[in-house]
């Protein structure tokens, strides 16, 4: 049985649409004159600014931002919190690793788990932060000042056009993070069995490390891609949510990664 509501009816080029019952017969019995707009309405459209996505509720670069600072700034309290009570390490490294996973595999972003990422990876970093400050005195600043030196370099590439993200560099890029977190459980599998210390230290730390920031920097290419992409086909506003959560999951990779290096070399 045909729906009661609505009628199959095709409109004058003979295209199929779906009408309300009734309107085929409303549609010839009204009359198609439409008179002109007046010189005054022609104007004031002519005046009216066009529809920024802003507008339309799309995404734009200024929403990435704002969610990004939103995020650091979470990061930042649970790392002042950490700071404090280094025993959040481990609680702050397990819910930020579940929220995470949790996040990356999300169809539809959320702010709320999103925040809450960066609250317990803010714990996780102010613990090791203070652990390897009274270790290494010094040593956070010129981590985090390292950091932010990259993530610069970086930007500053892919701003000019240097560096882009390719199908063939994103298969490269996969194959090799695959191989750096099967290097990871092995060697946490030998610290656990042999008791003696870990193969990320001395020279081949330093070529590990070095490899793993050279991970981390395509990855924040990878980052920048995939919100100028957003901005451009304009993908809904949430969609920044994204943005702001892959930036921060990238920065914290390559923060620990560059104090890991600067470890080793003041040790």
């Amino acid at each position: 049985m045909s729906n009661p509501v609505f009628e199959r009816m095709k409109d004058d080029r003979g295209y199929a649409t779906f009408a309300p019952a009734g309107a085929k017969q409303a549609q010839t019995t009204q009359s198609t004159y439409a008179p002109p707009p007046s010189p005054d309405q022609l104007q004031h459209m002519y005046d009216t600014p066009s529809a920024t996505t802003a507008d339309t509720g799309r995404m734009t670069y200024d929403d990435v931002v704002v969610r990004t600072a939103i995020v650091f700034i979470a990061v930042l309290v649970g790392g002042a919190v950490g700071w404090q009570v280094p025993a959040l390490i481990w609680p702050g490294l397990i819910g930020g690793l579940v929220l995470g996973l949790v996040n990356s595999f999300k169809k539809s972003p959320s702010p709320a788990l999103i925040i809450g990422y960066g609250l317990f990876e803010g714990a996780f970093l102010g613990g090791i932060s203070m652990l390897m400050n009274d270790a290494y005195p010094g040593i956070v600043g010129q981590a985090v000042l390292a950091t932010l030196g990259v993530f610069a370099v970086v930007l500053v590439a892919f701003r000019s056009g240097k560096v882009r993200a390719t199908p063939k560099l994103n298969k490269i890029f996969f194959i090799a993070i695959g191989g750096y977190i099967v290097f990871g459980l092995v060697n946490l599998l030998y610290m656990m069995i042999s008791g003696h210390n870990s193969m990320q230290s001395g020279g081949l730390g330093l070529v590990i490390g070095a490899f793993a920031v050279l991970l981390a920097s395509y990855s924040l290419v990878m980052d920048f891609e995939f919100i100028k992409a957003g901005v451009e086909q304009g993908a809904p506003e949430k969609f920044a949510w994204y943005g702001a959560f892959g930036l921060t999951v990238t920065l914290v990779w390559l923060y620990i990664e560059i104090l890991r290096i600067l470890a080793i070399l003041r040790n």
